[in-house]
């Protein structure tokens, strides 16, 4: 079972303006005497396109044995077995980011609740997301379209 991650409105919104500032500061920088600056600006875009590719996630699959999160450079795979519980659940906006994007090209990195804890995230809206506990204690929000079907799949393999 595959879902796509649907990426919200609101980040569509702050990655398209932050390429286009920080473009703009790139091509007003390209003098001479603000050459250094230039370079600055693209370093920081060419880092956060870089990022992006490892984390951004692109969408969820379920199988008899893990649940996966699609990256563009490689996928995030997580053994059924050692899932302890798994729900639909939504982060609060009182949600801090600890080593996190808040909305560039989707919400993932870490991030901490008072009710949850620390977790890890990968989804593209708060309102498509379940919360995975592993044995081991580490917890991720994943989200994607139709999380319920991926919860309950997850679940019957599970128990």
């Amino acid at each position: 079972m595959k879902q796509p991650v649907k990426i919200s409105t609101y980040s569509i919104f702050i990655s398209s303006l932050s390429l286009i500032v920080l473009a703009a500061l790139f091509f007003f920088n390209l003098e001479d005497d603000h050459i250094i600056s230039a370079y600055i600006f693209l370093s920081i875009v060419i880092i956060m396109g870089l990022m992006t590719l490892f984390y951004m996630p692109l969408s969820i699959t379920a199988t008899d044995k893990h649940l996966t999160v699609n990256r563009p450079l490689w996928a995030k795979r997580l053994a059924l077995d050692e899932i302890s519980s798994i729900a639909l659940c939504q982060p609060t906006m009182g949600a801090m980011r600890i080593c996190a994007s808040g909305g560039w090209f989707g919400y993932w990195g870490w991030f901490s609740e008072r009710d949850l804890g620390k977790y890890f995230a990968y989804y593209g809206k708060a309102s498509d997301c379940f919360l995975v506990t592993m044995k081991n204690g580490k917890q991720y929000m994943i989200g994607c379209q139709n999380p319920s079907a991926i919860v309950d799949f997850v679940q019957s393999r599970i128990n």
